[in-house]
């Protein structure tokens, strides 16, 4: 009787070693995983797609192996989007998503640390580039800021509410993350002189930055999901960029964190944070991109700074579960 207790226990001790050595998603990725900026993923047919900041495209059949391909619109800027942002040089942070039977592409043009931003949109019926009908038609501007805007005009998110309402959200610094209501058919601002709603601010002493930036908008269990990236990107293995998450019962707000905390006042829950513990490798995780995928299932993929590859931007992709709170969590 004895050794069976024992032999029990060590069956019940390798079972649970087993299930903690399984690997994760992050730490199977292999292929074209570098230089990845501000990721956004989709799936068509068979295929998964992570497009990034200068418009990077990279392909694979099993989230795992990933395959770089030609940048979309060769990263070049159409005239529109010279005139009203000079000096800038290619695009950012792009936001993919089937609507009325084609991809819409929309991205950001800028310069760093500028507000003087436009969001640009392109479509096309597939993302295939063999693909019969395949290509890409600059459909213009969408939205803009000035140096006189209190929002600055990058990562833009499109989001379809349940009244079937489009929406895009967008921000980065300034006076934090709006939302403005679009056209369905334009995929543009219905009322281009309408006040957007605002959504979420952090804010600081007059003339101190207010990192938030890169907002994406879910619609799950009855509530509607603000996912925004705190702090500095862009700093390599010093980044301390990290995602936090509020929800919301309307998309316009207000979002609150688990606590009961306001993203209109740099509140929130933490979704996303590499610096505890300080060893991690993988530094300032932000900048996230949903994909509910056919079989249900959800993934966050993101940009994180790998500390053992000197800081490169580096893709990162998670299984994201809800709790028995209905809260998310991301697969380390």
């Amino acid at each position: 009787m004895r050794r069976g207790i024992f032999s029990a226990i060590a069956l019940t001790l390798a079972t649970a070693a087993g299930a903690q050595q399984t690997p994760t998603l992050n730490s199977r990725l292999t292929g074209d995983l570098v230089p990845t900026h501000d990721p956004v993923i989709a799936r068509e047919g068979d295929t998964y797609y992570v497009f990034g900041t200068g418009l990077s495209v990279r392909t694979s059949k099993d989230l795992v192996t990933w395959t770089g391909g030609k940048p979309l619109l060769d990263n070049t800027l159409p005239a529109w989007a010279e005139k009203a942002v000079p000096g800038a040089k290619g695009m950012w942070a792009p936001d993919i998503s089937f609507v009325n039977g084609r991809w819409r592409l929309y991205y950001a043009v800028s310069t760093f640390g500028s507000n003087r931003s436009a969001i640009g949109l392109a479509t096309s019926p597939t993302l295939d580039p063999a693909a019969p009908g395949y290509g890409w038609r600059d459909e213009g501007m969408v939205v803009a800021s000035t140096p006189a805007s209190d929002f600055n005009a990058i990562d833009a998110n499109f989001v379809i509410d349940r009244e079937g309402r489009h929406w895009l959200s967008l921000g980065s610094f300034w006076n934090g993350l709006k939302l403005f209501p679009l056209d369905a058919k334009t995929g543009k601002p219905a009322d281009p002189t309408a006040k957007p709603y605002a959504i979420a601010e952090r804010p600081a002493p007059r003339g101190a930055p207010a990192p938030v930036e890169a907002p994406f908008i879910l619609d799950h269990g009855g509530y509607y999901w603000l996912f925004a990236s705190y702090d500095y990107c862009c700093k390599g293995a010093a980044s301390t960029y990290y995602t936090v998450v509020g929800r919301a019962k309307a998309i316009t707000g207000p979002y609150l964190g688990k606590d009961g905390s306001s993203m209109m006042q740099g509140g929130g829950t933490i979704f996303l944070r590499a610096d505890l513990p300080e060893k991690q490798r993988f530094r300032g995780p932000g900048h996230v991109g949903f994909l509910h995928d056919k079989d249900g299932k959800d993934y966050v993929a993101y940009h994180a700074y790998d500390r053992d590859n000197k800081g490169a931007p580096t893709l990162r992709i998670a299984p994201v579960t809800w709790g028995p709170d209905g809260w998310p969590k991301a697969e380390d």
